[in-house]
């Protein structure tokens, strides 16, 4: 189902509860198909039982208070730190303790093997880190000079 003739309501529980034609879902789950590269397109609702109930080619096509719920339910499930700055590598050799500035503040990292970074694109990178932790580095080109540098020795 791809248009947009369905209710998305909280329960008292705080869980989601979709309605379409005439029948109710408990517990439905929004999840992403592209969370890194297109994070606002191709949104599916999944219901308890795994099966899709609805597909949502954008959330922008949504009415304010559904995408704001689907929003908030994707906001509290991801967890998917951006790197913005490397302010300090142990070691070049691995496994190595990473201290970097994300989008939620300082934390550290420790990057097992080099084969824990993987290449999505020209420019975007994850970073897998010891404890399953993925970082992101949504473009290196702009990260600063600095942490470019301490990067490409891992590249």
């Amino acid at each position: 189902m791809t248009r947009h003739d369905f209710q998305l309501v909280r329960d008292p529980f705080g869980r989601l509860v979709l309605t379409v034609g005439g029948l109710s879902y408990n517990a439905v789950v929004p999840v992403r198909s592209f969370p890194i590269s297109a994070r606002s397109k191709g949104i599916a609702l999944i219901g308890a039982d795994g099966a899709e109930l609805v597909w949502i080619e954008a959330l922008e096509d949504l009415p304010e208070n559904i995408r704001q719920l689907v929003e908030e339910e994707l906001a509290s499930r991801e967890f998917i730190p951006e790197i913005r700055r490397i302010n300090h590598v142990s070691s070049f050799a691995t496994p190595s303790r990473w201290d970097v500035h994300t989008d939620r503040g300082d934390t550290v990292l420790v990057l097992k093997v080099e084969e824990d970074i993987r290449r999505l694109s020209a420019t975007m990178l994850l970073i897998l880190d010891i404890n399953a932790v993925q970082f992101l580095v949504r473009d290196i080109r702009l990260l600063d000079k600095a942490s470019r540098r301490m990067l490409d020795r891992f590249l």
